[in-house]
């Protein structure tokens, strides 16, 4: 009996289903995950899960919002999942986000992976029109947002970026094109170069954070006069606005200055810590509804005690080692601009040698031609004093010739009175024709000496000019062998008579002269303050704004801006960042050869 009793149980059990699983996607604001999940899990079981996949610590600013007919809830985390009213449809789909905003993003958020899913999260509201950004602001934003999400180093990358990172009614509420859109916010991003992703990111969440419509959750209300209303749930407290206004609230309720909130089916009771004040009652349409205020009344009413205490030590550590890795990427980033100057400067001075390499090769061709003019003018001189030479002597032998004639005519003078008056002409004619040849002679001979003394003098300025050439080449050498890279073997340049050469017109030589300047190059001013930079860009796109376009929210924010109200926050900061750039400058001087001969002819 016992033994068929154990194979019975036996049996049973093998007939006994596995523990049912149930599958969930997360879908959170950078992609979707899909996980397996047991029955008996808890909302806070599947939300750790979530975060631990996620790398997140900051646990508390975020939920698992789900749908539920035409509103949304949040999963429970001290509830089973499936015991809550959750969609029945597998895989049941949950959206991690941001479920309470921080007063102040610099300060609060400490994880990189809380701010990208913050930035995400903010910017995705901004560009669906959930949050009224006005338009200068939307400028700003979408150079942040371009230089968070490409990382690069040029505007180049990316095209019509305001049509992906602007709202659309800003693009429409002026007569502008895609091109000035991007001429606009190219502007703001060059002043944002050398930042990474994270700063970029962290300066987008500043500004946004400062728009009325930031982290406020919105419920449709009446109070007890039946008069619709909304109420405005966020970081620092309640807020009461008309519904065609959501950007100046009617009255608020600091969480410090409300002493209890309770609500019964449908009524809500805000009772202020000021006894003397009116306790304020309104009612809501739905039951879930009530339970969606109270949870996000909770919740922000407790971080807002709990920023006002003494951090945790998980929270101290997390900071500390934020401060450690940021000090980290810093150093990582110190030595990374560094190197890439330090390339950009080993570049340069390459550019810059190559450069003077082929001004040293022209100039030496120059002065090699220079000089094969020189030597063909030296051997012309030759030539013509050769010739000047000959014609000397021809006049000397003409000269001679003279003289014998006059000789002979002197004899034959003697043969009559008339011949010898007409010989003594003709010797007369005759003597002073030698007279004539005997000048030309002596001019013929100066002029011969005269070009004997230039042949001379052009063969020393040749002889000047090879050696001043010789000069060149030496100290040529001696010049890049200085500007060799440091490590680098020293380099040498070798010139030829075919390499060198010099300008020349007809018999003259002209100076030599080549000067080289470079000048310095300054740098634009950096960023100007953020409240300055929105101010410039109101005002060069305001007269292309159309009036007609403009929505309620733009109209009422208009007039806050010129009445100087909004909600204000002690917490909100934006600080702007500056980065000087700094650039060296190298100027080189080369002597130039001056070479002058002055050619008679």
């Amino acid at each position: 009996m016992a033994s068929a009793l154990a194979a019975k149980m036996g049996f049973n059990s093998l007939l006994r289903k596995p523990a049912r699983s149930f599958s969930v996607r997360i879908c959170t604001m950078e992609s979707d995950m899909e996980f397996s999940c047991e029955v008996k899990w808890k909302g806070k079981d599947l939300f750790d899960l979530v975060c631990r996949t996620l790398g997140l610590r900051e646990t508390w600013f975020f939920g698992l919002q789900y749908n539920i007919k035409d509103t949304v809830a949040w999963l429970k985390m001290e509830k089973k999942v499936l015991d809550q009213e959750v969609p029945k449809e597998e895989p049941i789909t949950f959206y991690f986000i941001a479920k309470f905003y921080p007063e102040n993003a610099e300060e609060e958020l400490v994880q990189d992976i809380t701010q990208h899913l913050f930035f995400l999260q903010v910017k995705k509201k901004i560009l669906e029109e959930e949050i009224h950004c006005p338009p200068e602001a939307s400028v700003l934003l979408a150079s942040y947002a371009v230089h968070a999400e490409l990382n690069v180093a040029s505007y180049a990358s990316f095209v019509n970026a305001s049509l992906f990172l602007a709202p659309v009614q800003v693009i429409n509420l002026y007569q502008m094109t895609a091109e000035m859109w991007e001429e606009r916010i190219t502007a703001c991003y060059a002043e944002h170069r050398g930042r990474t992703r994270d700063e970029a990111e962290m300066e987008y969440l500043k500004i946004a954070q400062d728009l009325d419509m930031y982290g406020v959750n919105y419920f449709l209300i009446r109070n007890k006069k039946g008069t619709d209303l909304l109420l405005g749930v966020d970081a620092l407290g309640l807020h009461i606005y008309e519904p065609d206004n959501r950007l100046t609230p009617k009255c608020s309720f600091p969480w410090n200055e409300i002493r209890n909130i309770s609500y019964s089916d449908k009524e809500f009771t805000i009772k202020p810590l000021d006894k003397k004040t009116n306790v304020f009652k309104f009612n809501s349409s739905r039951l879930r509804v009530n339970k969606l205020i109270l949870q996000l009344c909770i919740g922000n009413h407790d971080l807002f005690m709990r920023r006002r205490r003494v951090d945790s030590l998980e929270v101290q550590q997390m900071k500390a080692q934020a401060r450690e890795e940021r000090a980290r990427k810093q150093v990582e980033r110190q030595r990374l601009q560094r190197e890439k100057q330090l390339r950009e400067e080993a570049e340069r001075a390459r550019d810059e040698l190559e450069r003077r390499l082929i001004q040293l090769q022209d100039e030496a061709h120059m002065a090699n031609e220079a000089l094969l003019r020189s030597e063909q003018t030296a051997d012309l001189l030759a030539e013509k004093a050769q010739i000047a030479e000959e014609e000397a002597k021809l006049l000397a032998q003409k000269a001679a010739e003279a003289e014998t004639e006059m000789q002979r005519i002197k004899v034959t003078a003697i043969r009559g009175q008339e011949e010898r008056r007409l010989m003594e002409q003709k010797m007369l004619e005759a003597e002073m024709l030698a007279l004539k040849m005997a000048e030309e002679s002596e001019r013929r001979a100066k002029e011969a000496e005269q070009l004997k003394q230039d042949l001379q003098e052009a063969r020393d300025s040749e002889r000047r000019a090879k050696n001043k050439l010789l000069e060149i080449t030496s100290r040529t050498v001696y010049t890049v062998n200085d500007l060799r890279p440091p490590g680098g073997m020293p380099q040498e340049l070798s010139f030829s008579r075919e390499n060198l050469s010099f300008d020349f017109k007809d018999t003259d030589m002209k100076r030599l002269s080549m000067e080289i300047e470079k000048e310095k190059v300054e740098y634009m001013e950096k960023s100007k303050h953020l409240q300055e930079q929105l101010n410039e860009l109101k005002t060069e796109i305001e007269s292309l704004k159309l009036k007609e376009r403009e929505t309620s929210l733009d109209i009422i924010h208009n007039q806050n801006t010129e009445q100087g109200t909004s909600k204000q926050s002690n917490f909100k900061k934006v600080t702007a960042a500056e980065q000087s750039l700094r650039s060296a400058h190298m100027f080189f001087n080369i002597e130039l050869i001056d070479f002058c001969f002055m050619i008679s002819h």
